[in-house]
C-alpha cells in the first residue's frame, strides 16, 4: 500500500525528491519523442499510419472520420448516456461562459485612452487521450471553451479504437460541439501532426489537452521547435488528499483510487494528521482494490504513490504547496479556514462530499490542469486559454499635449532619438 513518511523527519532535500515526479533523467522519453516528431515532420501521413499500426494495432486507410461516420457512432449510445453528456456539456458551458468579460476603456491622462479587446485564437488543436480509457469528458472540457471563445477552426485528434474508429461517447460530444471531423491520431505523433501539419491533419496555432509522459514531453518540446504554443504541461494525472480526524477513510481511499486508475504513471498522495488515518486508508485501499475493474493499473499507480504524516493542517498545506498538485482535495471540516493558505494547486475540492470525480465530469470547472508541479506557475484551461487580449490606444490632440514631453524625455535619456522624433514631428 502507500509508503509512509513523517514530515517532521524529512529534510529539504527529502521533500524536493518526494515532490519531483515524471522526471526523465536518462532522456529516454525525450529521445523517443524526438524521433517521433522528426518522423512525422518528414513523412507526414505515412508516418501517422505506421504509428497507428505500431501503437494502436490498427491499419487505417484514412486518418479521419467525417460527419456521417460521427452521426452513426453517436447513435449507438443510449438516451441515458446522451443525457449525462448533455448535462455535463451544459454545466461546463454555464461555468465557462461567465469568463468572457469586456474590459472598460481607461483614460490614463486626459486625451490618452487605452483598452484591451479579446480575439479568439483562430486555429486550435485538441488532443483527446484514448489509451486504456477513452475520455469524452476531455473533449467537452476543451471543446466548450474553444466554442465560447469563438475559435474559427477546431482540430480534434484522438487515437483510433481497435475498430479503426472512435466510440459513440466521443462521437456524441462532437455533435454537441458541432465539430464534423475527427483525426484518428494519438500519442506524441498527434502533437507533432498538429504542430507541423500533414496532408490530412491541419497545422494549428495552439495545442491543448492532457496525456501520458510522451504526450506531455511532445508538447513541451514542440513549442521550442515550431511556431506553435501549448496550454500547459498536463499529464500524467495526480491528486493530493489532505485528511484529518474528521475524514472518512473510505472516502479518502476512493478519491486516491479514482486518480490511480487513470494509469500506472499517475500519482495519489495522502497527507494526514495522524498515522492512524494512514493505516485506516491503507486498509480501505486494499478492500476497494479487490473489486475495482482497473485494479492492476490502480495498484501500479499506488505503488508509485505515498502518504505523509503531518502534525496539523497547517503543516499539511505547507507540504501541499511544495508539491503543487493538479488536484487538491481537503477532506476536513476545517476547509474554509485553509483556503487562504492554498497558493499552488490546479483545482481544489472542498469538504467530504466533493470528490475530484465531480470536477472531472460535470460540476462545470475544467479538468485540464497543470501537473508535475507546474501549478506553481500555470492555471488550468479556461476560455482565456483560447483567446488573445490585444491592447489598443488612441491619443487626441489634447492627449498629445499632455503626454508628448514625457515620451520625448524618456526617449532622449535612452538615446533613441527616432522615438523622440515620432512625438516631436506631431507636435
Amino acid at each position: 500500500m502507500l509508503k509512509q513518511y513523517s514530515y517532521a523527519g524529512l529534510t529539504a532535500t527529502d521533500i524536493e525528491q518526494l515532490v519531483a515526479r515524471n522526471t526523465d533523467a536518462t532522456h529516454t522519453i525525450q529521445d523517443t519523442v524526438s524521433q517521433i516528431i522528426n518522423d512525422v515532420r518528414q513523412r507526414g501521413d505515412q508516418s501517422l499510419q505506421e504509428f497507428a499500426l505500431k501503437f494502436d494495432k490498427v491499419k487505417l486507410e484514412k486518418l479521419y472520420l467525417e460527419r456521417e461516420d460521427i452521426e452513426a457512432l453517436a447513435a449507438t449510445i443510449t438516451r441515458d448516456q446522451q443525457r449525462a453528456l448533455e448535462i455535463a456539456f451544459q454545466n461546463i458551458h454555464k461555468f465557462h461562459s461567465s469568463q468572457l468579460r469586456k474590459e472598460r476603456v481607461v483614460e490614463t491622462m486626459p486625451g490618452v485612452a487605452c483598452w484591451r479587446e479579446v480575439r479568439p485564437i483562430e486555429k486550435v488543436g485538441l488532443y483527446i487521450p484514448g489509451g486504456s480509457a477513452v475520455l469524452p469528458s476531455t473533449l467537452l472540457m476543451l471543446g466548450v471553451p474553444a466554442r465560447i471563445a469563438g475559435c474559427k477552426e477546431i482540430v480534434v485528434c484522438s487515437p483510433p479504437q481497435h475498430t479503426g474508429k472512435i466510440n459513440g461517447f466521443v462521437a456524441y460530444c462532437l455533435q454537441l460541439l458541432k465539430i464534423e471531423k475527427i483525426y484518428l491520431v494519438g500519442g506524441a505523433q498527434a502533437i507533432a501532426a498538429m504542430a507541423y501539419g500533414t496532408k490530412s491533419v491541419p497545422k494549428v496555432d495552439k495545442i491543448f489537452g492532457p496525456g501520458n509522459q510522451f504526450v506531455t514531453k511532445a508538447k513541451s518540446m514542440i513549442q521550442s521547435m515550431v511556431n506553435v504554443s501549448i496550454d500547459m504541461p498536463a499529464g500524467p494525472s495526480e491528486v493530493l488528499v489532505v485528511a484529518d480526524h474528521t475524514a472518512q477513510p473510505a472516502f479518502v481511499a476512493a478519491d486516491l483510487l479514482a486518480q490511480a486508475e487513470h494509469g500506472p504513471d499517475s500519482q495519489a498522495v495522502l497527507v494526514a494528521t495522524s498515522a492512524t488515518i494512514i493505516k485506516q486508508v491503507n486498509a480501505e485501499l486494499k478492500k476497494q482494490l479487490e473489486v475495482l475493474p482497473r485494479a492492476e493499473i490502480a495498484t501500479m499507480a499506488i505503488q508509485n504513490s505515498y502518504a505523509v504524516e503531518v502534525a496539523d493542517l497547517h503543516e499539511a498545506l505547507d507540504f501541499s504547496n511544495q508539491y503543487a498538485p493538479e488536484h487538491l482535495i481537503l477532506e476536513t471540516d476545517e476547509w474554509k479556514n485553509l483556503l487562504p493558505r492554498i497558493t499552488n494547486a490546479g483545482s481544489v475540492f472542498l469538504g467530504h462530499l466533493t470528490p475530484e470525480s465531480a470536477g472531472d465530469y460535470a460540476s462545470g470547472t475544467n479538468h485540464t490542469l497543470p501537473t508535475s508541479g507546474y501549478a506553481r506557475s500555470y492555471s488550468g484551461v479556461s476560455v482565456d486559454s483560447f483567446v488573445k487580449k490585444i491592447t489598443f490606444q488612441h491619443i487626441s490632440p489634447d492627449g498629445l499635449r499632455h503626454i508628448g514631453s514625457t515620451v520625448e524625455t524618456l526617449a532622449e535619456l535612452e538615446g533613441l532619438h527616432a522615438h523622440k522624433n515620432a512625438i516631436s514631428i506631431r507636435k
